[in-house]
């Protein structure tokens, strides 16, 4: 559903907008009444169509800073958008700028400092498919299509978190323009305070133009999914966080809840059904895997497996047919020490209402080397907490429209009792805006204060904002 329809506003404003800034850039500006503005506004999630003032392609981080600098000096909204993934959406606004950085897609791989240089508006595609050929791989994020700088930028799970830490975990410096416009380097060297609030701290101190990754060898793994039956779900989920806790590092794990997909494996009886799925990745000795898995498969039978060695790129994309640009999301994120008895009830129970086949409950793990950074290492602050669940309402079916919304709340609502307060940034929903504080802990004066350096005026508000001190 269409969040609003277009106003006048920004057929009003968008003229004087490309006249005064056009020039300050490599490229043009986008209007309403240009061609390709529909094509061009469009986001990942189709729960937002909205209609900004202009969209900015920008080819340079030169391109970038003027137009943050013209959206400051005219008090416009300014919405900055790499992959669009944002489920809040925003990486769009109404009547104002949309700064969009896909252009920006360029990779290099330093093969023998192990470091991969990549454009704000990279893809987890364009990482992977940039680094693979070389052996070579870092923490990237479970849909192909999903943009880095939102990735990072809030944290970064993935299939390697165990083993290589969060994305941001393996961020080495970046290239980042300021609300002043001024285009700096951070790293653990220079404009240290800044690097360490980027790495967590979401879009709240600038537009990134440039990330430097570290790179593990990392090529082959077996990966792919277990499915189980609804039945057993509860024992599933109790086997999955024990695992999580002991595995040993080269063990990834994703566990999902909702309705089984049409896996080949799986008999067709059961597709559609409710259920659980253990999605695997494994980078060890592929002799070893059999014995690591023992204990999730000991506690009850599987409807079928899909493991096997595959490229670690093609693990990134197992979501993607499922998730396609255009469908409906309405996320709802939980940390959680433990899986408790209690809690678990309330996934088994919620688990077989899921009424769209696109939509789930994952849990990411937060052990292994993610967990092993101090919690004030870096802006990203809960390092001890056992599980990251995400709550994904994803729907195509226009049926669901008016119900998958207050569905997902009433989920969330009673997971309540057996989570912390604050939550995975990269997951909250627009309305989690009073559970922002708590979602950054104990670092989120640190941030406010950093914040009030970098971006006194709050240039950067169209995010889960942090405002200055």
């Amino acid at each position: 559903m269409a969040e609003r329809g277009p106003t006048a506003t920004p057929e009003r404003i968008a003229p004087a907008i490309k006249r005064d800034l056009e020039p300050a850039l490599s490229g043009r500006v986008i209007g309403p009444a240009d061609a390709g503005y529909d094509e061009a506004r469009a986001v990942y999630n189709g729960l937002h169509d909205r209609y900004p003032a202009v969209i900015v392609p920008c080819h340079t981080a030169s391109d970038v800073a003027a137009g943050v600098r013209f959206a400051a000096e005219h008090d416009l909204d300014l919405a900055i958008r790499g992959g669009g993934h944002s489920g809040p959406g925003f990486g769009t606004v109404d009547d104002g700028i949309v700064l969009d950085l896909s252009p920006l897609r360029s990779v290099v791989v330093d093969a023998g400092e192990r470091i991969a240089r990549a454009g704000g508006g990279c893809t987890v595609a364009d990482v992977d498919g940039a680094t693979h050929p070389h052996g070579l791989a870092t923490t990237m994020g479970t849909v192909s299509s999903t943009g880095i700088a939102g990735l990072t930028l809030g944290g970064g799970f993935g299939h390697l978190t165990r083993k290589c830490g969060l994305t941001l975990d393996n961020l080495r410096s970046v290239e980042i323009v300021t609300a002043a416009g001024e285009i700096l380097t951070a790293d653990d060297e220079t404009n240290v305070d800044l690097f360490w609030a980027l790495r967590g701290g979401g879009g709240n101190f600038g537009v990134v133009t440039r990330f430097d990754y570290a790179l593990h060898s990392v090529s082959e793994v077996i990966g792919g999914p277990v499915a189980f039956p609804a039945e057993a779900a509860p024992a599933v989920l109790r086997a999955y966080a024990d695992l999580m806790d002991i595995a040993p590092d080269d063990l990834g794990g994703i566990m999902g809840l909702g309705q089984l997909p049409p896996f080949p494996f799986v008999s067709a009886e059961h597709h559609g059904t409710p259920g659980c799925i253990a999605l695997v990745c494994w980078s060890g000795d592929p002799g070893d895997l059999d014995d690591v898995l023992a204990p999730l498969r000991a506690v009850a039978p599987a409807l079928g497996e899909g493991l096997g060695p595959m490229p670690y790129p093609v693990l990134n994309t197992l979501f993607d047919e499922l998730l396609p640009p255009g469908i409906k999301h309405y996320w709802k994120a939980a940390f959680a020490h433990e899986l408790t008895n209690d809690a678990i009830d309330v996934h088994a129970a919620f688990m077989r209402e899921w009424a769209s086949p696109e939509g789930g409950t994952f849990f990411f793990p937060m052990s292994g080397a993610a967990a092993r950074v101090a919690p004030d290492d870096t802006a990203f602050g809960y390092r001890d907490v056992g599980l990251n669940v995400v709550i994904g309402g994803s729907w195509s079916d226009p049926s669901l429209n008016e119900t998958m919304t207050p569905w997902v709340r009433l989920y969330h609502d009673a997971l309540v009792p057996h989570s912390e307060i604050g939550a995975y940034t990269n997951f909250l929903a627009a309305d989690d805006t009073d559970r922002v504080p708590a979602s950054f802990g104990s670092n989120y004066e640190r941030l406010r204060a950093i914040k009030a350096t970098y971006d006194p005026d709050n240039v950067f508000h169209v995010n889960h904002n942090i405002r200055p001190a």
